[in-house]
């Protein structure tokens, strides 16, 4: 049983449950965080609602001499910066402490990728003719021949399909809108799903709102698919042929990028598919699809091992 935490903090989490959707790993961890804090915080006798940005620093200080790793200690402090600002937001606070507390550096990781034939073999599993089966196969085969992110997939209307032009018009984040190609498997899936036997079966009598009516991606209520429903259907779809542990959202994003460049695409091309601010995320992938590119050629090459010795 997880252990209570303050009653600013319990609200804290609630919040985040309900009004961000957060997952529930990422509410175990930042509970695990508070309740250190809050343990922290006592053994100080300092009280979380009136302490200064110097005691926040040193509880930092203390989980890095404790052994903390960077990971370990930016989810910290992004689990306190987040209450510290809720509890502003709320009118407990007229000053946020940790507003000057910098977050530890990171390494920048390597996106995963899925093999390609990982990707075919998932997309291939979904072929059931059930209204849900051709959303999910719709919804798959845009996730990974878009690159798009999940909220703007589950974010799209039906005006954003219309056209013959192979594009697909998305909004990325702070409202940015782009338009991105979309192959002939995902349009093919897609024009199943909103045929007679796809989406119109899920409409309800009555749409409760107008941007249910006009989203491309329903739930079984009827109702505009969450974030958290695409979610949770990628992740029953992969778990059915053992690949739950490794796919999500944003690996079929990754996979996209990591194959296009795999293929030849020019790297500006899927900085623009992607939506990427920086070049240097894209870059990422480029260090991925070499890397990928030499295990495949030392596998392969009967003289990839070097040169023998005369």
């Amino acid at each position: 049983m997880s252990e209570p935490l303050s009653s600013g903090a319990e609200e804290y989490l609630s919040w985040l449950a309900v009004e961000k959707g957060r997952s529930r790993n990422t509410l175990v961890a930042y509970r695990r965080d508070l309740a250190t804090f809050e343990h922290w915080a006592a053994a100080e006798g300092v009280d979380p609602l009136t302490l200064g940005p110097g005691a926040v620093e040193r509880h930092l200080a203390d989980l890095r001499a404790q052994g903390r790793n960077p990971a370990s200690l930016a989810r910290a402090t992004t689990a306190l910066r987040g209450l510290y600002r809720f509890w502003v937001a709320e009118g407990l606070l007229a000053v946020d402490p940790t507003a000057d507390v910098r977050s530890p550096k990171l390494p920048r990781r390597l996106p995963k990728a899925l093999e390609e034939s990982q990707v075919i073999g998932l997309l291939d599993s979904v072929d059931g003719t059930a209204p849900v089966d051709l959303r999910d196969r719709a919804l798959l085969e845009v996730l990974y021949g878009t690159g798009a992110r999940i909220s703007e997939v589950v974010g799209l209307s039906l005006l954003d399909l219309t056209g013959d032009d192979g594009l697909l018009r998305v909004f990325g984040k702070g409202a940015k809108e782009r338009l991105v190609p979309i192959g002939g498997p995902a349009r093919m899936a897609l024009d199943r799903w909103l045929g007679p036997q796809g989406r119109p079966l899920m409409e309800p009598r009555r749409f409760a709102r107008r941007a249910d009516a006009e989203a491309v991606f329903l739930n079984v209520r009827g109702a505009r698919l969450s974030r958290q429903g695409a979610w949770a259907a990628v992740q029953g779809r992969a778990e059915r042929v053992g690949l739950g542990d490794v796919v999500s959202p944003h690996v079929l994003r990754h996979s996209c990028a990591s194959h296009m460049l795999a293929h030849g695409a020019d790297i500006r091309v899927v900085q623009e598919v992607l939506g990427h601010v920086s070049i240097a995320t894209t870059q990422l992938y480029t260090r991925l699809s070499q890397d990928h590119l030499r295990t495949a050629y030392e596998r392969a090459h009967p003289r990839a091992g070097g040169v023998r010795a005369g």
